[in-house]
């Protein structure tokens, strides 16, 4: 499966300006049909706390539909949604080639120490889309941090883990480390996005990468805006994971006697 992950300053809560560097990225890419095209946590409006204004905007599945359509590619990028009970939610929507949804994972760990957590609610459901063959998982940004919910995807089958995320400057070491923990300890392929620019109060540096079963790196970004494009192949996994089982004793570590 071709991946295909755009990396760019997100323009401050401004849809419109992000729709079309989006569109001027992909005027130089050959997109095959069929790939995974793969936008930033929040790709249309920044990591805004500012719920009331950027929840809900039609724009954005709007264009998220249209782009999928327009490629016959499959997509996953990132938006705010209100909760009924008045908080954001941060989701993940996944598009098939023909654009229509299918699947919507809603971040499950808000950033706390940035205060995401006041602002919005928390999901509570791991979210599985086969495309091409493969078992996809998407999550989000600080959802990296905590291994547990990986290996339950890993444990329903997932085979590639797809990591949006507004990751700054000052943690961007841990983000490349963590991204290659994940492959390596799922045995799966991990795809992080991450953005560039400024926002009001944080640098971002990309570092956007996509990492094989073994921990290997397929593909990797520059610190400025561009795309990232590799290949997953889905025989090479299979091959791993039967020539080093090691996932079958992982579910078996914390088994009562």
């Amino acid at each position: 499966m071709k991946i295909i992950g755009c990396q760019y300053p997100i323009a401050w809560e401004t849809p419109e300006k992000n729709f079309e560097t989006i569109d001027r990225l992909l005027q130089a890419e050959s997109v095959a049909p069929g790939s995974l095209l793969i936008l930033p946590e929040m790709f249309a409006t920044g990591f805004s706390m500012n719920v009331e204004r950027i929840a809900d905007l039609p724009a954005i599945p709007s264009y998220l539909a249209s782009l999928a359509k327009a490629h016959s590619a499959w997509v996953i990028g990132g938006q705010v949604s209100r909760h009924p009970e008045g908080k954001g939610l941060n989701q993940a929507l996944v598009y098939s080639p023909e654009g229509v949804t299918q699947g919507i994972y809603n971040k499950i760990h808000p950033f706390s120490f940035g205060g995401e957590d006041k602002v919005y609610d928390r999901g509570n459901e791991i979210t599985l889309i086969e495309i091409n063959g493969f078992m996809v998982c998407p999550f989000i940004c600080y959802d990296l941090r905590f291994p547990e919910i990986f290996r339950t995807a890993s444990s329903r089958g997932a085979t590639a883990f797809v990591v949006i995320a507004n990751w700054p400057d000052p943690r961007l070491s841990h983000w490349t480390s963590l991204l290659q923990a994940r492959a390596i300890e799922n045995q799966a392929f991990v795809i992080g996005i991450n953005r560039v620019g400024e926002d009001p109060k944080l640098h971002y540096s990309g570092g956007s990468a996509i990492f094989d079963p073994q921990g290997e790196v397929i593909a990797e970004s520059s610190v400025g805006e561009g795309l990232l494009s590799g290949t997953l192949d889905l025989g090479a996994l299979e091959a791993w994971r039967s020539r080093f089982p090691a996932l079958q004793d992982a579910h078996h570590c914390f088994r009562p006697n």
